[in-house]
């Protein structure tokens, strides 16, 4: 149990990085948030996933693709988030 949540955290850590390399512009989120945003983004990666081609978890825990879908799904939550949440009220 407690590698399974060490490998989460580690494979967010991942996914979150690179998308937010992948992303244009500055964002300003600290680690923590990167690694929240690679775990929701792995939700994300692997839902999408399931929906187009019909794998699960049963087809094996760390695959490739499961990777690559980790780093898009967190692309696809931080692009949503730099549009939607990342907006203060007040303006500099």
């Amino acid at each position: 149990m407690v590698g399974l949540i060490i490998t989460i955290v580690l494979i967010g850590l991942i996914a979150g990085a690179l998308a937010r390399l992948l992303v244009p512009g500055r964002q300003d989120i600290s680690i923590a948030m990167t690694i929240v945003l690679g775990i929701v983004g792995s939700f994300v990666g692997g839902f999408l996933g399931y929906v187009l081609f019909h794998k699960d978890g049963q087809d094996g825990f760390l695959q490739p693709s499961g990777l690559i879908g980790s780093v898009i799904g967190a692309v696809l939550v931080l692009l949503v988030w730099s549009r939607v949440g990342g907006r203060s009220a007040v303006r500099r």
